[in-house]
């Protein structure tokens, strides 16, 4: 377990892109033979349309990562979070590690940015995908990543997180975002055992439905157990939905420039 978490605190910025493309292109390959729906649309066309709000968060995170692993330094220096100060095995580190920065990387800004107006039209450019796959993992506004950074980095200084596991937790969760957005066919009798625990692909779809209450649902990446626990969990055959959002244009979910516009658009109505 030693040489494992030692593999994560040396991985180099090589490495880490390998596992983040490499997913994607896994599971790319994957929804051409096994699609859950077959979209009348240009993959490539889709696909580079959200591999540009891919390359603004790799920017972002060579501009700004460099003060999260020095956070993450920090804590390890001065002994600071949970994991720092209760003695435990390393495998149980590793889960609970992995469990809680789940809540503070994924599902708490979230949640909060279904739930505040300014920071929800951040988060729309992600909803109005109308053709998900597994490229829709990449797609969020800039402005929704400084968010989501923002709750990470709480999470390490309350978790105590070593930078070894802060790289086992982006890679772990770069990995499910590829799985849940993609567009592959999961038969129910897998996908609800997988829920129980995790989040399965039909479960986080319910998520990408367009409208309410579906939407506000399933907000977790990696463990299912947080939307079960705060009552925040649906599932439904994703044969009933549809993607998007019922206040924007099916036809602009693939114009850049409007999406990017999307936070500062007074024209765009929202319940929230």
């Amino acid at each position: 377990m030693e040489s494992f978490m030692s593999f994560w605190e040396n991985i180099s910025s090589a490495q880490r892109v390998l596992i983040l493309m490499g997913g994607m292109i896994f599971f790319w390959l994957l929804e051409g033979y096994y699609s859950l729906f077959s979209f009348s649309y240009k993959r490539y066309k889709h696909a580079g349309v959200n591999l540009i709000f891919l390359v603004t968060t790799i920017v972002l995170n060579l501009l700004f990562g460099f003060f999260t692993i020095k956070v993450c330094d920090w804590v390890m220096k001065n002994d600071f979070g949970v994991l720092n100060m209760i003695s435990m095995p390393l495998w149980v580190k590793i889960i609970l590690g992995l469990f809680f920065m789940d809540f503070f990387g994924q599902y708490a800004p979230h949640f909060v940015m279904h739930k505040i107006k300014w920071m929800w039209k951040f988060h729309m450019i992600h909803h109005s995908d109308t053709k998900v796959d597994v490229t829709t993992g990449t797609r969020h506004h800039p402005g929704e990543w400084l968010f989501r950074e923002a709750f990470t980095i709480v999470g390490i200084f309350v978790v105590g997180l070593p930078v070894g596991m802060y790289f086992l937790y982006r890679s772990t969760a770069a990995l499910f975002t590829h799985f849940n957005h993609a567009n592959i066919r999961v038969p129910l009798w897998l996908d609800k055992p997988i829920s129980l625990i995790f989040v399965s692909p039909n479960m986080h779809k319910v998520h990408h439905h367009y409208v309410r209450p579906y939407t506000d649902t399933n907000y977790s990446n990696i463990f299912s157990l947080w939307d079960r626990l705060f009552r925040t969990f649906a599932y439904t055959d994703p044969k009933n939905l549809r993607y998007g959002l019922d206040v924007l244009e099916d036809h602009k979910d693939e114009d850049v420039r409007y999406q990017f516009k999307i936070p500062f658009n007074k024209n765009i109505k929202t319940d929230y």
